[in-house]
């Protein structure tokens, strides 16, 4: 088959970037968030402040790396959490 060509002015470009996630310093956005808010909860909230470095450094740095490795895992986790075992017992 040979491939048609779409009718003048139906076609239009899409930029690349729209169809990527959003990373905030290479993690998901949401994930990225939660993180920064954990960290700065214990940091803040119970005047740990290495603690909460800690907590920050840790978890961003886990989800850098799990999102080097699919940019979508954060979907993709949500849904497996959200399934149920199919042999449940």
């Amino acid at each position: 088959m040979s491939e048609q060509a779409a009718p003048e002015g139906l076609e239009v470009p899409i930029h690349a970037r729209l169809g990527q996630p959003i990373l905030l310093g290479g993690a998901p956005r949401g994930l990225a968030i939660v993180t920064g808010t954990a960290a700065a909860a214990v940091g803040l909230g119970f005047q740990q402040l290495l603690a909460g470095l800690f907590v920050w450094a840790i978890g961003h740095s886990v989800s850098v790396m799990a999102a080097r490795r699919d940019p979508d895992f954060m979907p993709v986790l949500v849904r497996h959490l959200r399934h149920k075992g199919h042999w449940s017992c």
